[in-house]
């Protein structure tokens, strides 16, 4: 390991993150009912222009009067371009202790964050409030990519990164069908068989950006979380998305239909195999310890003080759900 040691960010469960537009107050009682992991209330792109500052109040008095059980509760505040900002962060800070993150748009540089912390933390100061509010980040613009590791370092608030694929597409100018979705003109072809012919695959047009990301959220601390997916009448494609970037590393992903909630949570959550597997690693690795070895054979193959660490997340996190499915 480096002599550099990262701190990690506060856990939370985060396998689903449920989007709820702050204008659409009637949607708050189902979304408290939800098996959504984190909710946030959206004031920025799910929001009219002129319906702004009634969500920002509808916000309030939803945080303050719904109960939201253990669900970990989120804002998500208009761009730092824009001039509904400030009154999103002051407003409902101030009043609503039961906030426990903001989610921030748009982010291109540290200095984004660095605008953000330095509001919140002085209503913090002001107001007495001693419960520290999380970040998360939103990585949706050709910007906010190029300076994805300088954003992972700029607070000790930063819990998590999403990403943003659909104003990623559109910074790009990348050639798109759905939100979250493939192309089929993203594919590669194979070589000529011995009979003449060739077969068409189609990639995934954001496995790299989705990488990078995870990478920087991995190296620094933070949960890396995969944006929405469009059409939400197609699950089966939905859960392709998921367990795509799930195999990366990520953590969870946005559901914007309460459909799409028990799909992430079954994708993001360990299975049965996967921590019963997990613990048999934890006994051969301790019986190696006993005998002196520094790595063992389990059902042919080996492992090693790596697949410890690897066991060891995985538990963690099963751990943290209860179990595992």
């Amino acid at each position: 390991m480096s002599f550099t040691i990262i701190e990690q960010a506060t856990s939370r469960l985060h396998r689903s993150e449920l989007a709820v537009p702050g204008s659409n107050p009637q949607m708050f009682e189902k979304a408290a009912k939800s098996a959504a992991d984190i909710v946030f209330l959206d004031l920025e792109d799910a929001v009219a222009p002129d319906d702004k500052a009634q969500a920002r109040k509808n916000i309030i008095e939803g945080l303050n009067d719904v109960d939201w059980g253990s669900k970990s509760m989120m804002i998500r505040i208009n761009g730092l371009d824009t001039h509904y900002m400030y009154r999103d962060v002051v407003d409902i800070v101030e009043a609503c202790p039961r906030l426990d993150m903001i989610l921030i748009p748009k982010v291109g540089t540290a200095a984004d964050v660095y605008a953000v912390d330095m509001l919140v933390t002085q209503i913090e100061a002001a107001t007495g409030r001693t419960k520290r509010i999380g970040f998360e980040l939103l990585i949706e613009t050709a910007l906010g990519m190029a300076n994805v590791e300088a954003i992972a370092q700029s607070s000790k608030r930063l819990e998590a990164m999403s990403f943003g694929v659909a104003d990623y597409a559109a910074s790009t100018r990348a050639r798109t069908t759905i939100i979250g979705g493939v192309n089929k003109d993203s594919g590669v072809l194979s070589d000529v068989d011995d009979k003449g012919n060739r077969q068409y695959f189609w990639t995934d047009p954001w496995h790299a950006a989705q990488t990078r990301m995870m990478v920087a959220c991995r190296a620094y601390g933070l949960r890396p979380i995969d944006g929405p997916f469009g059409d939400f009448s197609d699950p089966d494609g939905y859960l392709a998305a998921a367990n795509r970037v799930a195999v990366l590393g990520y953590e969870g992903k946005w559901a914007i239909h309460p459909s799409q909630i028990e799909l992430a949570n079954q994708v993001f959550t360990p299975s049965a195999a996967e921590v019963t597997k997990a613990r048999r690693i934890m006994e051969a690795m301790a019986q190696a310890a006993k005998e002196g070895k520094g790595a063992v054979s389990l059902d042919g193959r080996l492992i090693d003080i790596a697949s410890i660490r690897m066991a060891e997340a995985l538990l963690a996190k099963a751990d943290q759900m209860g179990g595992g499915r």
